[in-house]
């Protein structure tokens, strides 16, 4: 028998308002809103003084199972997310093998059902390989489709820089195609010339120069125009530069857009300046650009150009980061800190609780589809968030929670903390304690 739970005296932060409330859950729901003081039978959680979110939905993950598990797991790096306050990722095709078939596709469900703290979900892999068997597919049941990640298998793997292949996608499917827009010929022109320059030696500061604006600017709005053309549902995974948040608009709500976009938080966090201190532990493809691409970035989020915040949560051995440049693997970890690394933006300035709470927690259920979530509302599943907002505390190696055991925000101190996450009403993380029994459950979407 589930636990009912009444939240007291919370501030909540949900669709656009601040509401001091209290919120009654019970059998993994929100039973109510506005509840009484006093409810019969019911575990009494005070939270006065303190911000209740919905739970984050994170849009981009790479949780490394199967197949990358020295890495990662999806249980190691669901337990990470919900001590965060994720309480449902989308995990990325990159695993081994790559996801490019529904039997690999419910094979990762299978595992997540069994070892996931947070809720779940999974997208199906593209690339030219695949194409035909895609096209044949049933995508209405999916979350999306992507090649995000596809490229580290071998080259000539990303959509973006397959014209006929994307266009031929476009024109035969109707679900989300969420891809990772940089143009590998301009990049691959960037490292000849790094290489003639530095030998095998390039320095993390010239990642950003390397894979560059231009690269991403051209690969993003070569595929705008072929998804107009065809009337496709696009989405371009983390957006890096302040070029090209020029290429989407805010003139419709999100439910009616047809090309939509996201920032992942190390895009919004760091900037070019960051190389010096922390070197390829912040290597990220697309790579972490300049202060006016950061702040361009957080611009266009605040005016609804850029309609999700993700992850892009990518974790690899330290031995496999502190590598030479051509080495050295892309990607870090991040799902732990997302939520308080924008709380922090939200404190200097940069955006709105509203705001935050919009683009991490409703806009994903939004984009994806996803049935009863992303939102406080009465009868939606109670994934929820209770965050202290005057709790100092830094992150070190033993707060850590990542199967790799580093993170590049090492020595960061925050000034908010995440004190309760529920997953479907079960109390997942409680002032510090991992409540390990919790299992989360697949994300479920709603046909188009």
């Amino acid at each position: 028998m589930s636990t009912t739970y009444l939240i007291r005296g919370a501030t909540l932060i949900n669709e656009g308002k601040q509401t001091i409330t209290n919120v009654l859950v019970r059998e993994g729901k929100i039973a109510q809103m506005g509840a009484p003081n006093e409810v019969s039978g019911a575990k009494v959680i005070e939270a006065a003084g303190k911000w209740l979110l919905p739970g984050v939905i994170d849009g981009q993950v790479h949780f490394r199972e199967p197949g990358l598990t020295h890495k990662a797991d999806i249980h190691s790096e669901s337990r990470a997310a919900v001590a965060g306050g994720v309480t449902a990722f989308i995990d990325m095709p990159n695993t081994r093998p790559n996801v490019l078939s529904l039997p690999l596709l419910e094979e990762k469900y299978a595992i997540a059902a069994t070892k996931s703290l947070a809720n779940y979900g999974f997208l199906l892999g593209v690339n030219g390989d695949n194409l035909d068997e895609v096209l044949q597919t049933d995508t209405t049941a999916l979350l999306a489709i992507t090649d995000d990640g596809l490229y580290f298998t071998k080259k000539g793997n990303l959509l973006a820089d397959n014209p006929a292949t994307l266009e031929k996608l476009f024109a035969g499917c109707k679900a989300v195609i969420a891809i990772h827009a940089e143009k590998e010929a301009i990049i691959e022109v960037n490292e000849e010339h790094a290489r003639e320059k530095y030998g095998e030696d390039v320095p993390a500061a010239m990642h950003p120069i390397i894979r560059s604006a231009e690269a991403c600017y051209k690969a993003s709005a070569d595929a705008i125009a072929l998804a107009k053309k065809h009337g496709a549902r696009l989405h371009i995974l983390h957006l890096s530069s302040a070029a090209e948040t020029e290429l989407f608009d805010n003139s419709a709500p999100l439910a009616e857009k047809f090309i939509t976009t996201e920032a992942s938080v190390h895009h919004l966090w760091f900037s070019d300046k960051d190389y010096e201190r922390l070197g390829m532990r912040i290597k990220w493809n697309p790579a972490i650009k300049t202060e006016a691409d950061r702040l361009g970035l957080l611009q266009a989020l605040n005016d609804d150009r850029i309609d999700l915040i993700t992850t892009d949560h990518a974790p690899h051995t330290l031995e496999e980061k502190l590598q030479p440049y051509f080495s050295s693997m892309s990607g870090a970890p991040l799902v732990q800190h997302s939520l308080v690394c924008m709380l922090e933006l939200h404190k200097q300035g940069h955006i709105s609780l509203e705001k935050l709470v919009e683009k991490m927690c409703h806009n994903p259920a939004i984009l994806y589809r996803i049935a009863q979530r992303g939102f406080v509302r009465e009868g939606y599943w109670a994934d929820l968030v209770l965050v202290d907002p005057q709790a100092d505390w830094e992150v070190n190696s033993k707060n850590i929670l990542y199967k790799c055991g580093w993170s590049p925000l090492e020595g960061t101190r925050f000034s908010s903390m995440v004190t309760h996450t529920f997953v479907n009403g079960q109390l997942a993380y409680e002032n510090g304690q991992l409540h390990d029994a919790v299992r989360g459950m697949a994300l479920e979407v709603i046909p188009r």
